[in-house]
């Protein structure tokens, strides 16, 4: 796998689990939980289209 490959796989790996967190977050019953993980998907999310739009390849 090239340094292209792996990197596009990261970002969709960080896009999955920012909606994982999303759905998790949505089936939570504590809201304090709950928004701990709505802002930890944000992030995430955030930051995998920040590295994506910047082609940033922190490895």
């Amino acid at each position: 796998m090239s340094g292209a490959d792996e990197f596009d796989e990261r970002i969709r790996h960080m896009r999955a689990k920012a909606q994982e967190m999303e759905q998790e977050a949505e089936r939570a019953t504590n809201p304090q939980e709950r928004q701990r993980l709505k802002d930890k998907a944000r992030r995430l999310k955030q930051q995998s289209d920040r590295e994506s739009s910047e082609g940033i390849d922190p490895m």
